[in-house]
């Protein structure tokens, strides 16, 4: 985008019709249309500015990175983890990063590099990965990696010529125990300080923005539309298109689409695998995590209670009917729900059923 149209403000302009438009999306058909949705809907929108302004205006310049928080309590992309702590860098694939990285307590930690291309085609493809026990840590638990294309002799991130992001995961099993780690990146070999903003980043970084919004919304409206052609079960996905929109590499993800009445329950049954961490959550039509601040939406393998048998039961339901595993619908009658085994070798899919909620009460 040129100079000019950002200083007699022709960009600016151009930048809030397109979020008029964008508006559109959560009206398409096929998207419900229940008050909750459909005021969800718009909330996700005014999320996803708060979260494209950050990436791609104030963190737009790889060769100065930081870590910055893509999603998080009120912005959430994806099915986003409410176990998780997730932090980002923006980085380009021509120059080298040093992270330094101290442990932290917390169950899961995983590093990965990524070619983020929401605002292109809808993906956002690993190019390198490193998981906790891929890391040489000192005596301290503090690691420094290097994210470079050149192969490194330990702690090597590889990045691809066209990586564009750094996605840190840390997953709690226990919040009021466990300690997130702490983060630092720093190119290799740059400058010292940053040149002034140009018109043209900022006009550039206003077009992102949108393109980065609609990117998402678009995207995951697909992936709900999918999931609901198999309502309340479980379908075998092929992974492929959960790591081109950037999911972990030792993870499963086991998406699935519920919808139920107001006295009926969604059942879940299955037996954990063998895994160094799993964990279930019911989200909205949007893909986004409910409320885990003050609602029952999630469990992972510390707080579920297990059967006598060690096999998982899950109620989904309105209320909680006294048994197994209750996970709050909180006003919803339809949304999306992702199971995660993560560094598992067996992904068992839970077999589902709708039940009357008045069958289930004890």
């Amino acid at each position: 985008m040129s100079d000019e149209s950002v200083i007699n403000g022709e960009a600016w302009r151009e930048f809030c019709a397109e979020l008029s438009t964008l508006g559109e999306l959560i009206l398409a058909p096929g998207n419900p249309s229940a008050p909750l949705d459909r005021a969800e809907g718009y909330r996700y929108l005014t999320r996803l500015l708060r979260l494209g302004l950050e990436q791609h205006i104030e963190a737009r310049d790889p060769a100065f990175p930081f870590f910055y928080q893509l999603s998080h309590t009120t912005g959430k992309i994806g099915a986003d983890n409410p176990d998780n702590v997730y932090w980002n860098a923006r980085i380009s694939g021509a120059f080298d990063y040093r992270l330094t990285v101290k442990r932290g307590t917390m169950a899961y930690l995983s590093i990965v590099a990524n070619a983020f291309r929401y605002h292109e085609d809808g993906t956002n493809k690993a190019t390198g990965t490193l998981i906790d026990a891929d890391i040489e840590w000192d005596s301290d638990g503090v690691a420094e990696i290097i994210a470079s294309t050149t192969p490194q002799p330990k702690n090597w991130l590889r990045l691809e010529p066209d990586a564009s992001m750094i996605i840190i995961r840390q997953s709690y099993l226990d919040r009021s125990r466990e300690k997130p780690g702490e983060f630092r990146i720093e190119r290799i070999g740059g400058p010292a300080t940053p040149p002034p903003l140009t018109a043209s980043d900022l006009g550039a970084g206003l077009k992102e923005t949108t393109a980065f919004v609609r990117g998402i919304v678009s995207t995951f409206i697909e992936w709900s539309q999918l999931f609901r052609e198999t309502p309340n079960v479980f379908p075998a996905i092929d992974q492929a298109m959960f790591q081109n929109g950037g999911g972990a590499s030792d993870i499963y993800y086991a998406h699935a689409y519920w919808s139920i009445l107001p006295d009926e329950a969604w059942v879940i049954k299955v037996k954990p695998p063998e895994c160094y961490y799993w964990n279930f959550q019911i989200d909205n039509w949007w893909m986004e995590s409910l409320d885990y601040r003050f609602l029952n939406v999630t469990i992972n393998q510390n707080t579920a209670r297990l059967e006598p048998d060690g096999s998982l039961l899950i109620i989904v339901a309105a209320e909680d009917p006294g048994v197994g595993n209750w996970l709050d619908t909180a006003g919803h009658g339809e949304g999306t729900a992702l199971l995660r085994w993560a560094g598992a070798n067996d992904h068992p899919l839970p077999a589902a059923t709708i039940v009357k909620l008045k069958d289930l009460r004890v």
